[in-house]
């Protein structure tokens, strides 16, 4: 019977990944790590199992405890793991590059170190990100040239690093993605339609008066609904081919500026945008926009979720939150 691991599963790609896998796997261990003092496990994003969900086995583990994370990888001897766990936040790294590189880059290497001593034939997906890519005016295959331009995306190159020496110099059945960029319920307000959701369903409850907070909306990005990445995540568990980069993207790109107007679409009342200097970020890619046909070829993975659909279920989520 396997066991399959979710590090960072009280987080957004985590829990959406964790309900994914709670419906497909249902003879399976299903084994959650969150960050100790993490409140509320996936309930923190309503995606996937809680922590009193008996389906699944939740445990705090710190992946820079480097005996804690040796000790609990022996203990359950993953055969799967998805390592979701990590800092996300781009626009955050700036002002917290340490953190940031160490936390994705150590505690990658910390899990990566238990499993060979202790899983060797785990498969494990390190999800990593389009941003370790050199911006480009066109759309970007694997074969891209590589240059962050930001704290994050330096930190997510070394952290795909450290994944495939671990699979070309140890053996080990690392899978890697590029993952452009996934929106959808749940998902942080560090990010731009996230922070557009939240601020209309705030004027829709009457806290807030009518004018939304924006930064750049001239920037164009590939963009995914979370569940349609999630899923690919599973597919290529299956059937990706190891320590061989995947893109995970639509192909299309959108401007920042349209997924505003989504939203506002279908907002119950009357809004202002007003530009904010404070959400401009040091540095910007002005496209983002990836080739999914090493993907497609692998797995036959398909984008199903339409934008619209993805930014409605990203509205509905903080109306709930807000007025629940």
């Amino acid at each position: 019977m396997e066991t399959i691991l979710v590090t960072g599963a009280a987080g957004f790609v985590g829990s959406h990944l964790l309900r994914l896998l709670s419906g497909r796997h249902t003879s399976s261990t299903l084994v959650a790590w969150r960050r100790p003092q993490t409140q509320g496990g996936s309930a923190a994003t309503g995606a996937g199992p809680t922590p009193g969900d008996g389906r699944v086995r939740w445990a705090e583990v710190d992946l820079l405890d480097v005996r804690a994370v040796s000790q609990a990888i022996t203990e359950i001897k993953p055969t799967q793991v998805y390592h979701c766990a990590g800092v996300a936040s781009v626009g955050d790294s700036w002002s917290n590059s340490y953190a940031t590189l160490r936390t994705n880059v150590l505690g990658t290497e910390h899990l990566l170190a238990a499993l060979r001593d202790h899983a060797p034939e785990a498969r494990t997906l390190i999800p990593g990100s389009a941003l370790i890519y050199k911006p480009s005016d066109t759309a970007i295959d694997e074969t891209g040239a590589l240059g962050p331009v930001s704290p994050y995306g330096l930190s997510k190159l070394a952290q795909e690093m450290v994944g495939l020496a671990a699979a070309r110099q140890d053996g080990l059945a690392v899978l890697v993605t590029r993952s452009f960029t996934h929106v959808g319920p749940g998902q942080s307000l560090g990010f731009a339609a996230s922070s557009f959701a939240h601020q209309i369903a705030r004027i829709e409850a009457g806290h807030a008066s009518p004018v939304l907070s924006v930064g750049n909306l001239e920037s164009r990005r590939d963009l995914t609904d979370v569940r349609d990445t999630v899923r690919a995540y599973h597919l290529l568990m299956s059937a990706g081919i190891p320590a061989t980069p995947y893109n995970v993207c639509t192909g299309t790109a959108h401007r920042t500026g349209a997924v505003l107007d989504g939203l506002v679409a279908c907002a119950a009342v009357d809004v202002t945008v007003q530009q904010a200097p404070g959400r401009m970020r040091p540095s910007d890619n002005p496209l983002l926009l990836g080739d999914p046909s090493r993907l497609k070829r692998a797995v036959g993975w398909e984008p199903q979720i339409p934008l619209e659909a993805t930014l409605a279920s990203l509205l509905d989520y903080w109306r709930a939150a807000i007025t629940g």
